[in-house]
């Protein structure tokens, strides 16, 4: 009784020491972001860059908010989350689909495996110009688009998970007379979520940057089209303006997702 209640107290002793570890983690981050910023600043006060190159951050400021005083930033960065999102769900859900077919089926994967592997070496953005030929330059195309980037980098992840599940763990469950699905759903489908949940955050990067590029064409809003007219009229503040609303709306998606899923996988080690 002693021993646990010695261990009771220590545990109880971890979680300030590592709340306080955290906020020092967070505090650090944000001193990061604020150097860059400064170094930023001073590398356009001392000369070394053009203001017509790289404006200052205070001048990215002031075009972020006129931009949104006229309403286009929020808009912008609404379509292109909209499009962006809705290429991810149909990529990642398809990738997932299929992954799980080549993980655990021999047939699927000689069927399959060979024709992926062919056409994801080829990057997303040299298949725009098919994209418009087949689709048109409406939101179809962007949706491919997306969706088929999306796609590579979730399915790799979910055909490895699956494929790598342990084999003395299925041994077991059928030991214990577990059915297949039963072995699928507690055995297989957990050892594979650390990898496929790797997939999506790496798919959540890709349709972002994959939208940006095939909104430069055939759209009226969307931080990318806000990006190429920035280019056409030499607005370098604007430009920058858009790359941060980009960077920020990328980064918030990849939290937000990250701590929404981590409790799915309590077992496996975080390495964020």
């Amino acid at each position: 009784m002693a021993v646990l209640a010695a261990q009771r107290r220590a545990r109880r002793a971890e979680v300030p020491t590592r709340d306080h570890h955290n906020y020092l983690l967070g505090v650090l981050s944000v001193l990061s972001l604020v150097g860059v910023v400064g170094l930023w600043a001073l590398l356009v006060r001392l000369g070394i860059f053009s203001p017509s190159l790289l404006p200052s951050p205070a001048d990215v400021v002031r075009a972020a908010g006129d931009m949104y005083a006229q309403g286009t930033l929020v808009a912008d960065a609404t379509a292109s989350f909209r499009r962006a999102l809705s290429g991810f769900l149909l990529g990642s859900f398809l990738a997932i689909v299929i992954g799980t077919l080549t993980g655990r089926s021999r047939i699927a994967r000689v069927l399959l495996e060979p024709t992926i592997q062919v056409i994801r070496p080829i990057p997303a953005i040299a298949l725009v110009p098919l994209a418009i030929l087949w689709f048109g330059i409406g939101e179809e195309s962007k949706l491919f688009l997306t969706s088929l980037g999306v796609f590579f980098p979730v399915w790799v992840n979910t055909h490895a998970g699956i494929a790598s599940t342990r084999e003395d763990y299925l041994r077991v469950a059928a030991c214990l007379g577990a059915p297949r699905h039963q072995v699928f759903t507690s055995v297989v489908v957990p050892a594979a979520l650390p990898f496929i949940l790797t997939g999506l955050r790496q798919g959540i990067a890709m349709s972002l940057i994959l939208i940006v590029a095939s909104e430069q064409a055939g759209v009226t809003e969307g931080l990318g089209f806000r990006l190429d007219q920035a280019r056409l009229f030499s607005q370098p503040d604007r430009l920058f303006a858009c790359l941060v609303a980009l960077g920020v709306v990328g980064a918030l998606a990849d939290q937000l997702f990250h701590r929404g899923t981590r409790g799915l996988v309590r077992w496996a080690k975080e390495q964020s």
